[in-house]
């Protein structure tokens, strides 16, 4: 393509197949080496004019691996992830994965849903992208890193449908302002009573659990905007999720168990006990931020 670099990783083993980049000319960029060349992966960091950011661009399409690759690969994500701004697509072929509520069916998907939520990823495509399923996706370590998304049309031969979107790379340290919940001023009266005025046993009669909690969710959100005011918070890196905090982020240690267990200097229960450790800390720093539950709400 004229104008445009190309970078590239072919199969091994076999003529064809692979991922490719291509980069517009101009743009300063540099492949990175991550891991080896049994994962069919391509991570390009493109470097940000004047005071952006760099944004690392991950290229990913398994073929059929075994689950010592797919260890690769999840090592690669963990090394990758702690990019400033880190963009990842591809053909992921995990179409029982409901993105939404983040509900799985096999086990191999499970664990894939696990790395991702352990390295702070966000999915943000929505849309089936072959034949009904959802098999090729964006993901994103910081929130507003990609915009303008369109899914449609194909490219070649290529059944998958083409997915376009624009990287918006934040700059370096331009304060940006947010606005969050201000829990210290709800009215937590008056969201109890405006939930307990739906008569929901009517309300949830005839549908399924995810329209049920769908339902429930919106009039949440509703009632949440009368009862509890909102408040600016400004930030020097863009917005994080509420819950993250500095205190989280330290949690990063885990990583280093991980990398001490597979070189024999760590045991296999040290780490479980490193995992369900930060878990216990991420799933706290949640409920704190969700302070009501159907228990208090629904009267």
């Amino acid at each position: 393509m004229d104008g445009y670099r190309v970078f590239r990783r072919d199969r091994q083993g076999r003529q064809g197949r692979g991922v490719a980049l291509y980069v517009r000319e101009g743009l300063d960029c540099m492949v990175l080496t991550v891991g080896n060349d049994t994962v069919e992966s391509l991570w390009v960091r493109m470097k940000g004019k004047a005071n952006k950011v760099d944004v690392v661009v991950g290229v990913y399409r398994p073929p059929s691996q075994d689950d010592d690759t797919n260890e690769l690969f999840y090592k690669e994500l963990r090394d990758i992830s702690r990019s400033a701004a880190l963009v990842l697509m591809g053909d992921f072929n995990f179409p029982d994965i409901n993105w939404e509520y983040h509900i799985v069916d096999t086990n191999r998907s499970r664990k894939f849903l696990k790395h991702v939520e352990d390295n702070f990823l966000v999915q943000v495509l929505r849309e089936p992208t072959r034949k009904g399923a959802l098999l090729d996706l964006l993901f994103v370590n910081r929130e507003g890193l990609v915009g303008e998304v369109v899914i449609g049309g194909c490219l070649g031969h290529s059944d998958h449908e083409v997915v376009e979107f624009q990287i918006v790379a934040d700059r370096r340290k331009t304060a940006s302002k947010t606005s969050n919940l201000d829990m210290g001023r709800a009215d937590f009266g008056l969201l109890k009573e405006l939930v307990s005025k739906v008569p929901w046993e009517s309300a949830f009669e005839g549908i399924g659990i995810h329209e049920c909690w769908s339902h429930f969710k919106s009039h949440l959100l509703r009632t949440q905007e009368q009862a509890i005011p909102k408040c600016q918070k400004s930030s020097k890196w863009g917005r994080r999720p509420d819950w993250l905090s500095r205190d989280l982020l330290e949690l990063r240690w885990k990583r280093k168990v991980y990398g001490h267990w597979k070189q024999g200097q760590a045991t296999q229960e040290d780490y479980r006990d490193a995992v369900h450790h930060c878990r216990e800390k991420i799933h706290a720093a949640k409920a704190l931020l969700e302070p009501f539950s159907e228990h208090t709400l629904i009267v």
